[in-house]
């Protein structure tokens, strides 16, 4: 699958930023991340179901039949179709995060700050589509920790364990591991969601039948 070029990610953004209020679409990072979730449910999303979610964030409502919304999803499911391979394979995916200016155009924003658009799109796949969060919550709490520590604890209500693990975690110290942290995190997932097949067992020869060979000598 090829990925996306950065025209091509250029033209989805534009793509979102057309799509007709009052539909409140993802921009490119909340929807990187909220592809993800999607994909890291134990069964598969049907598309129609996580597509709307694209176009209208919250609420899933449809646009207007004046919008064409198929040049859009096309891109939006080559990404997918893109993450999939790399979280069936568990091999490394570049997440969409967009450096940003702090409050001082001097400084560099927070790894967290830049990170959070897409740790949000990953949060709200987990909320419309809550399979995931019911596998072993054991399993689930490193991994969550290392993903939700980006948001802000507010946010995260009957979760006393996962801020415990957030506590416990220390901040990236640049955007470089933060998103070596996202990766991680989510490839973790994919061991409790979405188990890789075990290798057959190999098997034992049939028994021979009938008497030994005779020997040569």
């Amino acid at each position: 699958m090829q990925p996306l070029s950065e025209a091509e990610l250029d033209q989805l953004q534009a793509l979102l930023d057309q799509v007709p209020a009052p539909l409140e679409p993802l921009d490119v990072s909340m929807l990187d991340g909220y592809l993800v979730g999607v994909l890291l449910q134990p069964k598969a999303v049907p598309a129609f179901q996580w597509t709307r979610h694209v176009l209208d964030s919250e609420e899933g409502r449809s646009p207007p039949e004046r919008f064409d919304s198929r040049p859009l999803l096309a891109l939006v499911k080559r990404r997918y179709q893109q993450l999939n391979q790399a979280i069936v394979d568990r091999q490394w995916f570049d997440p969409w995060v967009f450096e940003m200016q702090g409050e001082d155009e001097d400084e560099e924003a927070e790894p967290s700050e830049v990170v959070f658009p897409w740790v949000a799109g990953f949060a709200l796949a987990t909320e419309l589509f809550p399979e995931l969060m019911r596998e072993d919550a054991a399993d689930l709490l490193e991994p969550l920790a290392a993903l939700f520590m980006h948001l802000d604890p507010d946010d995260l209500e009957d979760a006393d364990d996962l801020l415990e693990e957030i506590e416990s975690l220390e901040p990236p110290k640049d955007l470089e591991e933060a998103v070596e942290g996202l990766v991680s995190a989510c490839l973790m997932l994919a061991d409790v969601s979405r188990p890789q097949a075990k290798p057959a067992a190999p098997q034992r020869p049939p028994a021979r039948r009938g008497p030994p060979p005779r020997s040569r000598y």
